[in-house]
């Protein structure tokens, strides 16, 4: 006992190195043996010194020390007249006792210590948890606040391309109207007509004015269907420059989705007045090219032409379109819905612009994006 206190109870820590564990057992069962030489009672220490062997000693040392503890307590039994068979039985009856009792122990042991290896893995992954939700919460909030700043954003290019597709066309013609009339002063029933036309333009671009902060259908859509719309437009535009607008449409026209035509439409729109601002031109073609998957606006020009640029890695867009919101803004709605937008153009050899985009039908409920997002 006052062995067992000295190593284990008093300093424990000595226990857990092999020899040192070895060597106490060694002394161990050198006392037990000496009292169990001087009366077989102190054969009781033997399951003691059983647990102990696989409570110290390394998991197939144990068994050695288990046959060991046996052969003590056999052999040093004061008991004469045993036969060396007898003593033989002895020991491995007490040995098979010994070794299953303890094979039941150090299961008992190995289980404790999963389970508190596994207690600690779970601790240590609830810990990982709690600062992966915290992280969690934090990147939501940044995700929030930046598609809440990608939402404003949203908004104020898409106002952007509304007041220069409407009012500031709208304001262009207007200007041209009046200059017009400035000429024709001395005439006046053409001041009279001409007067007349900036009152139908102001009214048409208050309206569309309205619609675009309402992110309505642009009036020429509103009753009819795409070539009619590209149609009017071109008319007007017309009636408005003195120079000859064509449309001619390819293929089966059908209707689709509001995003789709408002582009198409905005993009005619735009196209025309640049050839009114820059072209010089006697003639403008537009073509409109229903496909199976796409559909096709062309718009070309005989008019004066111009070198296009490198393209701007910036902005995504010709250098040439650097200087003015309306390529750039053309170039930008046709992308939006996944399509591609091409310029074509060479001095004096006039001008083409090609916008390709899907040809998502009218009755997707889901917008453009989705649907690309869909198909692919």
């Amino acid at each position: 006992m006052a062995w067992h206190w000295f190593l284990i109870g008093v300093h424990p820590e000595w226990a857990r190195h092999p020899v040192v564990a070895v060597v106490y057992f060694v002394i161990l069962l050198a006392a037990i043996g000496a009292l169990v030489s001087i009366d077989s009672v102190f054969t009781v220490t033997g399951p003691a010194a059983f647990i102990q062997s696989f409570r110290l000693l390394p998991r197939w040392w144990a068994y050695g020390g288990v046959a060991a503890t046996a052969g003590v307590l056999v052999s040093m039994r004061p008991e004469a007249g045993r036969s060396p068979g007898e003593m033989l039985f002895s020991f491995l009856i007490a040995a098979l006792i010994a070794s299953a009792i303890g094979l039941v122990i150090q299961t008992i042991s190995d289980q404790n210590e999963s389970r508190k290896v596994m207690i600690e893995q779970l601790r240590e992954t609830s810990a990982k948890l709690a600062a992966l939700a915290e992280e969690n919460a934090g990147l939501q909030a940044r995700l929030l606040t930046q598609a809440r700043e990608a939402g404003v954003l949203g908004e104020r290019q898409r106002m952007a391309r509304e007041i220069h597709d409407t009012i500031a066309q709208g304001l262009t013609a207007i200007v041209t109207q009046i200059e017009a009339a400035e000429e024709a002063i001395d005439d006046t029933p053409a001041a009279l007509a001409r007067l007349d036309t900036v009152r139908t333009l102001a009214r048409e671009n208050l309206n569309e004015a309205r619609r675009s902060v309402q992110a309505l259908r642009p009036a020429p859509l509103a009753g009819s269907q795409l070539p009619a719309a590209v149609r009017d437009v071109a008319d007007r535009w017309s009636e408005t420059t003195g120079v000859t607008a064509s449309l001619s449409v390819n293929g089966d026209a059908r209707p689709l989705h509001a995003e789709v035509e408002i582009t198409l439409l905005r993009v005619a729109q735009e196209a025309l007045a640049n050839v009114a601002k820059h072209a010089s031109a006697g003639r403008v073609a537009l073509t409109l090219s229903y496909m199976e998957d796409v559909v096709v606006l062309d718009v070309r020009d005989d008019g004066a032409g111009f070198v296009p640029g490198p393209p701007d890695i910036s902005s995504h867009a010709p250098a040439s379109e650097a200087g003015g919101f309306g390529l750039i803004a053309m170039r930008q709605r046709v992308t939006r819905l996944a399509g591609d937008f091409e310029i074509e153009s060479a001095p004096g050899e006039g001008t083409g612009i090609s916008a390709t985009v899907p040809a998502i039908p009218a009755d997707a409920v889901s917008g453009p994006s989705d649907q690309l997002r869909d198909a692919g």
